[in-house]
């Protein structure tokens, strides 16, 4: 029965945030509860199972008078990247972001020559002496914000 209802109410929050344009919904837990039919504890289990950042949602929520959900969808691919970007400092070497680079093309976010072009990069920036490492973790982060605005 809890499957079922968990369930429920999963699609009635995807229904509500397919109505919205913009990939945010704000929601009440007394309005879910109500058109469902459940306790507020079940709204939560789902919330904590269903609706998680590694599936592509970000939740906040508050309780009591005048508490809210919000919930926000987060396409896969800024959390790949926000991942990445938080990988990065100076400990990084220089195969783990060559990589990160293969695993963007892999899963087409990068094309092939664009992978190529940023090995080279990454390489050269290894290697040069006078470069500072915060200076490269700068870059890095630089060039992967750059990827995530463009794809």
């Amino acid at each position: 029965m809890m499957s079922n209802i968990a369930d429920m109410i999963e699609s009635y929050i995807l229904r509500q945030l397919a109505a919205c344009q913009d990939g945010k919904v704000e929601l009440r837990r007394t309005d879910i509860a109500d058109e469902i039919s459940c306790a507020p504890s079940q709204i939560s289990y789902v919330l904590s199972t269903r609706f998680t950042q590694d599936k592509g949602f970000v939740v906040e929520s508050r309780r009591g008078l005048g508490g809210f959900i919000r919930i926000v969808q987060v396409p896969l691919r800024d959390l790949v990247y926000r991942d990445m970007m938080s990988k990065i400092d100076e400990h990084t070497d220089c195969d783990a972001v060559q990589t990160m680079l293969r695993y963007l093309m892999q899963h087409g976010m990068i094309e092939t020559r664009e992978t190529a072009l940023m090995l080279q990069m990454v390489s050269g920036l290894f290697h040069a002496e006078s470069l500072d490492p915060k200076e490269r973790v700068q870059m890095l982060k630089t060039m992967f914000l750059t990827l995530e605005k463009f794809t």
